[in-house]
């Protein structure tokens, strides 16, 4: 099967890349820089049609997982790269596709599970779950990310690209041991004894295993009947107090200290980052992908930030 990767040099692109290569597929990664890998890789602006589009005509499937980092403070220069850099390459890409010949069988497209409302009380599916944006409490950085996704979204959705199946992959936090990952950040604080809970440690998480990221893409590539926003998630979100204590279990480590909401703030600020990370309550499960028969190797965060931890030491 060969699978087309815009915008797959960054470590989501590298963990697909690196799974699907490894049961021989052929792997394709488009982006801005790309370096030698055992896959192949091609160049692009990401603004223009060139040399690369050739490479989707007769391909099985797209993942496009192009944009500009969200790690960072949320400056009115940063917003816009943010936002021009996934609604851009997204119309882009769907030029490219229409013209194609044959085109891809499917496009999946990269989204994020912060598309959903911040709450406690019930999940958000994909299906019945309430899209966020106008929850009174929300900062203006969240609802920044609501605008974004949502545009990212509809990008998709307006491309005219009819022989090609879509599918919005609204993806959680996915936890991998690969350095400078979101796993990677909030292990060290764990190792550093800053694993407690934050802001009181209400906040759900949502989050998906490496592994089960990489399968539940290749299960949408394979069945067909799958369009549209589908949450890849695992079914079982967790406070951020529980997410903590387990990590901090698998570890072998008990010192751990609490942080309030203004602690959290002002160390956002050195690090270059948003706090809203961790203080959104994402409580989003993958209704669609378990109704199709989907089955998660790690369901569990107990056992997933246990693998997790043992992977991470075995690659330092």
């Amino acid at each position: 099967m060969k699978v087309v990767i815009p915008g797959g040099t960054g470590q989501v692109g590298t963990i697909l890349a690196r799974a699907f290569h490894s049961t021989g597929h052929d792997i394709v990664v488009v982006g801005r820089a790309t370096r030698p890998s055992p896959w192949r890789t091609i160049n692009w602006d990401a603004k223009t049609i060139g040399p690369w589009v050739e490479e989707l005509s007769g391909a099985d499937a797209v993942v496009n997982l192009a944009g500009h980092t969200v790690n960072c403070r949320y400056t009115p220069k940063n917003r816009q790269l943010i936002m021009q850099s996934r609604v851009d390459t997204t119309r882009l890409l769907g030029t490219a596709i229409a013209a194609a010949s044959p085109p891809p069988a499917v496009w999946l497209q990269a989204s994020t599970a912060t598309i959903y409302a911040h709450r406690f009380d019930a999940n958000n599916d994909d299906l019945t779950g309430r899209l966020g944006g106008g929850e009174p409490d929300a900062p203006p950085t969240w609802r920044f990310s609501i605008e974004v996704a949502t545009a990212w979204e509809r990008a998709l959705n307006q491309a005219e690209t009819r022989k090609t199946r879509k599918v919005l992959m609204r993806s959680a936090m996915i936890m991998s041991p690969d350095r400078g990952g979101i796993f990677d950040v909030i292990l060290r604080l764990v190792r550093f004894g800053l694993g407690g809970p934050v802001a009181g440690g209400r906040q759900y998480v949502s989050w998906i295993h490496d592994l089960d990221f990489s399968h539940a893409v290749l299960w949408l590539i394979e069945h067909q009947n799958l369009e549209g926003p589908v949450n890849l998630a695992s079914p079982n979100p967790l406070p951020y107090s529980q997410f903590v204590r387990a990590l901090r279990q698998a570890w072998g480590i008990s010192f751990w200290l609490p942080a309030t909401k203004w602690m959290l703030e002002i160390g956002a600020i050195p690090l270059q980052t948003e706090t809203e990370l961790i203080l959104k309550s994402r409580r989003v499960v993958p209704r669609r992908l378990l109704a199709s028969g989907f089955a998660f190797q790690f369901p569990q965060w107990t056992e997933a930030s246990g693998d997790l931890s043992t992977r991470w030491r075995s690659a330092r």
